[in-house]
């Protein structure tokens, strides 16, 4: 089993992920390595939750243009993961 911290990168924070929020599905950026089921255990082990559904995408880096140089850039590539928590689960991520 993988360590959580090595799976989970860290929170997507976004006004979507924050509408998602209230039906308890959060979304994570994961490693590009990692399952469904290492998402999985990673949330419960982390957060002490039961993950019920867990969807992944991974999304491709933007081409942005270099003002100074003249060259193309390029945004790294990204894996996320969509994870639905159990009714009366629920994960404070941004609580301080």
């Amino acid at each position: 089993m993988r360590d959580p911290h090595s799976v989970l990168i860290r929170p997507v924070v976004s006004e979507k992920s924050y509408r998602l929020m209230d039906d308890n599905v959060y979304v994570f950026v994961i490693d590009p390595q990692a399952t469904k089921v290492d998402v999985r255990h990673a949330v419960e082990r982390a957060f002490g939750v039961h993950v019920t559904n867990v969807n992944t995408l991974n999304r491709k880096g933007k081409s942005k243009r270099n003002r100074k140089g003249g060259g193309m850039g390029h945004r790294p590539d990204t894996k996320r993961a969509i994870v639905t928590l159990a009714p009366g689960d629920s994960i404070d991520l941004f609580e301080s």
